[in-house]
């Protein structure tokens, strides 16, 4: 299972050159799945928590894409996207930093 989980942040973490129309969100998004990743070798983060942030990252993945579909991501569609990284940013601290460790 924990091999699953990896895989999945390795794959985010690799995703993330491939939208090069945003590259200060590419940027992010890689190091939000590499504190996702450290989470997860420290036992910070437990396998639910670390699925749900890894589901969280790639809706972020996906409204990238659907942002960048017509050609053109607008001022809007880049200042929703860098809300919903701020939002999947907070999440990750908060479950980095809960009482909660893997056991």
């Amino acid at each position: 299972m924990l091999k699953k989980l990896g895989f999945l942040v390795a794959t985010l973490v690799a995703a993330g050159p491939l939208f090069a129309g945003t590259p200060g969100l590419d940027q992010r998004e890689h190091n939000q799945a590499h504190r996702i990743h450290q989470g997860v070798k420290s036992g910070e983060l437990t396998r639910p928590e670390t699925r749900r942030l890894a589901r969280g990252e790639a809706r972020l993945h996906r409204n990238e894409a659907r942002a960048k579909s017509d050609g053109v991501v607008t001022a809007r569609e880049r200042a929703h996207l860098q809300h919903e990284a701020n939002v999947e940013s907070h999440r990750i601290y908060r479950q980095k930093h809960d009482a909660q460790v893997r056991p």
